[in-house]
């Protein structure tokens, strides 16, 4: 039964709960049927519906993108990419900062099925020795989401391009706001909308974006396999969207505070923030960036892994957890060493990864300070 509404429209798209979708003819529906393998249409609840439709359009527009496809969850999301383009028997190169899960894909599913797969440096320096003749793809995180390392994108990108491999870049750090790989010139992004975007810690959500050239291969494979995302879902990513700008504003301006505050303390031996004059990346961040993150990681310069542990487990207002882009501050122990297979970080001291939140930056040196306090006693 329909409803007819008399006024106006509501501000915000509806949330459009549909597995079946009716048609006015059988004309109406072989048409559409012939037309949603090339064209975005709306013909059953597993190829997507209008709430999921309204979020693509935002992150295609964020990332200056042609259009993009939303998954489950982010390493969906990647293995996507993976499914879509590439084949047994091809080589794909992956920087050695990339997000831990990605490793354990690559070990249970791509090289078991017969792809190629080469680690390289974080910063890219040594991708160009690692090109061969099967090379189809070569994978960035920039930053990483531990240490914060920067590559050059369009460096890599025309490399890669040159071989007639494709570049992927994981920009969920970038979150869309603070970098676009699609207009430094990678083929796809790859965003985790569970973090930024999402903006509550309470979605799971991933993205792909692509320029219009290689859309096709990756729309095809979404369909094949029924991909699509909760309508419900969509839209609380949808709503966290509208005021990314501004929460990733105020999350920089507050980890700002604590990284300087941190940069002088005698118990750590060094900072993890792009931002930072001293940092390796800071150049090309401020090339290709427009602004920092909550993210902010640090090593002690003299601590055991057991004071690190306690070091976050004296937190207050840190909650101990491993995600972050949230309201709420977290902390963690990272295992650097246990993510890095090109560089040894085995001689570096325990590094805690903090997501500075939306809280008082005071009350959180303060916390900080504290925990400082309790472990080292000074």
């Amino acid at each position: 039964m329909d409803t007819a509404v008399i006024g106006g429209r509501a501000v915000n798209p509806p949330v459009v709960r549909a597995s079946t979708v009716l048609f006015e003819s059988m004309d109406d529906l072989n048409d559409a049927r012939r037309r949603r393998g090339t064209e975005r249409m709306f013909t059953y609840g597993a190829r997507g519906n209008p709430t999921g439709f309204a979020l693509e359009d935002v992150v295609a527009g964020l990332e200056g993108g042609y259009r993009a496809r939303l998954f489950p969850t982010g390493l969906a999301a990647i293995s996507m990419v993976f499914l879509a383009y590439v084949r047994p028997g091809d080589h794909v190169l992956i920087a050695d900062c990339v997000y831990q899960p990605v490793r354990h894909f690559v070990e249970t599913f791509l090289k078991p099925w017969g792809v190629h797969v080469t680690f390289f440096r974080a910063d890219g320096s040594d991708a160009a020795e690692h090109m061969t003749a099967r090379t189809k793809m070569i994978y960035v995180e920039a930053p990483g989401s531990l240490v914060y390392e920067m590559c050059d994108i369009p460096a890599l990108a025309d490399l890669a391009h040159r071989h007639g491999a494709l570049l992927v870049a994981d920009n969920t750090w970038g979150s869309g706001v603070q970098c676009r790989p699609l207009m430094l010139g990678a083929d796809i992004s790859v965003m985790a909308a569970t973090k930024y975007l999402s903006g509550h810690s309470d979605v799971m959500m991933g993205t792909v974006t692509t320029t219009q050239e290689v859309w096709q291969t990756l729309s095809t494979m979404a369909d094949a396999q029924g991909v699509a995302v909760s309508p419900d879902d969509a839209y609380l990513v949808l709503r966290g969207t509208r005021t990314l700008a501004a929460r990733l504003a105020m999350h920089e301006r507050n980890a700002l505070e604590v990284v300087h505050w941190l940069d002088g303390l005698p118990d750590v031996a060094r900072v993890f923030c792009l931002a930072l004059p001293t940092d390796p990346g800071h150049a090309l961040w401020r090339r290709d960036c427009l602004g920092t993150n909550g993210l902010v990681s640090f090593e002690f310069a003299n601590a055991t892994p057991v004071q690190a542990d306690r070091f976050v487990d004296s937190l207050k207002l840190f909650g101990i957890g491993a995600s972050w882009g949230g309201f709420e501050s977290l902390a963690t122990v990272s295992n650097v060493v246990g993510t890095r297979t090109c560089e040894d970080w085995s001689h570096a001291g325990p590094i805690v990864r903090l997501h500075i939140g939306l809280e008082d930056p005071q009350d959180l040196i303060d916390d900080l300070a504290a925990a400082f306090e309790t472990v080292f006693g000074k």
